[in-house]
C-alpha cells in the first residue's frame, strides 16, 4: 500500500481563468492500494454521502487512470482524510482526483508519471487550473487536451491568505453565471495579466501582481453567488496584500503576500470570512508518496 499527500490549491487567480494555480500547503492524505473490494474510509471536511464506495471522486480517477494505462482497474481500498473544505474554492475535487489518479500509477510501477496523473486529474476536472498544482507544485500555467502545464517556484518570502466563508458555491453554480461569448477588449485585458504573472513572479516584480490578478471575466459576473466577496479584494488590498482575487469558483477569497503583512491582511479578509475561517498558508510542492 502506498500513502499520497496531495496540496490543496487556489486557481484563477483573478485573470487566469482555467489557465493559472497556486498549491497550497494544506494536504488530502489518502493511503489505499488494489484490493479484493473497493472500499472508502473517510474523514475530514464535510460530510460525503456515498451509495458504494467505489462512487468517490477518488475510485473514479483510479479506475480513469487504469484505462489510461490500458488494463482493468483492480478494486481500491482506499482511507483519506482531507483538511480542504469543500465547495470553496480550494481545489478539494482536483486533490482527490490527484490522488487517485497517483496511487494507481504507483500500483501500476509508474507507468502513467507525474505527467500522466496530471492529465487523468485535469480531463476529470475539465481544466487544469488546479490539478496543475496539486500535481506540479507552485504557481501553475496549464492549458488543455492536450494538456500540459508548466510549474513556478513561489519564493518563501510570500504567503497565502485564503477567507474561507461558511457557505458553500457549487463549481457547476458559479458556471452558469458566466457569458457564452466575451467582448474582445475582455478577453485582451485579461490574457494580458494572465501572461504578467508568471513574468512578474519570475522577474521578482512583487509591485505588478495587483495588476496581473485584476480580471474582468469571471469574478463579478459571480459575485451574486457570494455577497462582500469584491470588498473583501479591496479590502486585502488596502492592508497590503500584492495580490486578491476568488479562489477559483469561489467562495475563499485569496490575497497574496510578504509574510510580515500577514497579520494585517488577515484581520482584513477576516470580516468576509464571518464565521468561517481565515487561512495563512504557504505555496507548496505538487504531491508526494511513500509505502506503508
Amino acid at each position: 500500500m502506498w500513502q499520497v499527500r496531495v496540496p490543496a490549491s487556489v486557481a484563477n487567480l483573478g485573470s487566469g481563468f482555467d489557465a493559472l494555480g497556486l498549491a497550497l500547503a494544506l494536504y488530502l492524505e489518502a493511503a489505499g492500494g488494489p484490493a479484493e473490494a473497493d472500499g472508502f474510509l473517510y474523514q475530514g471536511e464535510g460530510e460525503l454521502r456515498l451509495e458504494r464506495p467505489g462512487e468517490s471522486l477518488l475510485h473514479r480517477a483510479w479506475r480513469a487512470a487504469w484505462r489510461r494505462i490500458g488494463e482493468a482497474p483492480p478494486p481500491l481500498y482506499v482511507e483519506v482524510f482531507n483538511p480542504i473544505p469543500l465547495a470553496r474554492g480550494l481545489g478539494s475535487s482536483a486533490a482527490a482526483r490527484v490522488a487517485g489518479a497517483a496511487l494507481a500509477d504507483l500500483a501500476s510501477g509508474g507507468r502513467l508519471g507525474r505527467d500522466g496523473v496530471f492529465a487523468v486529474a485535469a480531463e476529470l476536472e475539465g481544466h487544469p487550473d488546479n490539478a496543475g498544482p496539486s500535481a506540479y507544485g507552485g504557481l501553475v500555467v496549464g492549458v488543455g487536451r492536450p494538456w500540459r502545464a508548466v510549474s513556478l517556484p513561489v519564493p518563501d518570502a510570500l504567503l497565502v491568505a485564503v477567507a474561507v466563508p461558511p457557505f458553500e458555491v457549487p463549481t457547476a453554480a458559479a458556471r452558469e453565471l458566466l457569458k457564452g461569448s466575451v467582448a474582445r477588449e475582455d478577453a485582451v485585458f485579461n490574457l494580458a495579466r494572465a501572461a504578467l504573472w508568471p513574468a512578474a513572479l519570475a522577474a521578482g516584480r512583487w509591485e505588478l501582481l495587483a495588476e496581473a490578478a485584476r480580471d474582468r471575466l469571471h469574478q463579478e459576473a459571480r459575485a451574486s453567488l457570494m455577497p462582500g466577496a469584491l470588498e473583501a479584494i479591496e479590502a486585502a488590498q488596502e492592508a497590503g496584500a500584492l495580490a486578491a482575487f476568488v479562489g477559483g469558483a469561489g467562495p475563499a477569497v485569496a490575497a497574496l503576500l510578504e509574510r510580515h503583512k500577514a497579520d494585517r491582511v488577515g484581520r482584513a479578509l477576516s470580516r468576509y470570512a464571518g464565521e468561517g475561517r481565515v487561512l495563512l498558508l504557504e505555496a507548496a510542492e505538487g504531491y508526494t508518496w511513500k509505502e506503508i
